[in-house]
């Protein structure tokens, strides 16, 4: 039983190393992007469409609706980058039914890698919609004294997130490990299939999250647009 998907190393030389982390991260990546060129290779826009692409538009149109409901007005400008989350993540989940798999979201360092891209991701954003002088001016509102607080807030919800993605993860993995040992083989299963459910809520709460933060960073700039410019004088 490992505690950690880092334990399991494949090869290694000197102070290199390929662990199940590191090869089983970039085979989800592999999976995805294989996949995506495969159904998006002929999509069609008559009536006559495959199953594939009917799924595809399903899961793109979800997305985008809950990337909306969260307050983002233009949800297809943050699509590719939240629904990368959560497909990665809702993937890295529906793969532990596969012997032998172990999840790399039951790493800290990939928890912490998906969190460091939100905490890279919502200045960005911010920066593109307010402009670098509006969204660092930000940080002292409502008054300067604010401004140690702000950024301590920005490192924290980030350390929150990687270890809340981690903590959960890891202790449906950890459960069902434990079961293995001491338990017959059908209710393992049976804890297996709830694991699957819960690595798809906690896909969906990584993501919806890290949509309110952004959302929060643009705030400020749609909220002007919609008010439009000051009347004269």
């Amino acid at each position: 039983m490992h505690l950690s998907p880092d334990q399991l190393v494949f090869w290694q030389h000197g102070p290199l190393k390929l662990n199940a982390t590191i090869a089983f991260t970039w085979g989800l990546m592999l999976i995805l992007a294989v996949g995506s060129k495969l159904i998006t290779r002929t999509l069609s826009l008559g009536p006559e469409r495959s199953r594939w692409q009917d799924l595809l538009e399903i899961i793109v149109t979800g997305i985008e609706q809950q990337i909306e409901a969260v307050g983002l007005s233009r949800p297809r400008k943050y699509l590719p980058f939240l629904g990368t989350l959560f497909l990665f993540l809702a993937t890295a989940a529906l793969c532990t039914i596969i012997p032998g798999y172990e999840p790399p979201t039951a790493s800290l360092s990939t928890t912490a890698a998906l969190a460091l891209c939100v905490l890279v991701a919502v200045p960005l954003f911010g920066i593109l919609e307010q402009g670098l002088g509006s969204y660092l001016a930000s940080y002292l509102k409502p008054t300067f004294i604010m401004l140690p607080f702000n950024i301590i807030s920005e490192f924290s919800r980030t350390l929150a997130l990687a270890v809340r993605l981690f903590g959960n993860m890891m202790s449906g993995s950890m459960i069902v490990a434990i079961l293995l040992t001491i338990t017959p083989f059908i209710f393992p299963l049976v804890m297996t299939l709830l694991g699957l459910l819960t690595g798809i809520v906690q896909a969906y709460i990584f993501s919806i999250l890290a949509a309110v933060y952004i959302a929060a960073a643009t705030r400020a700039s749609e909220l002007e647009q919609e008010r439009g410019p000051a009347p004269a004088p």
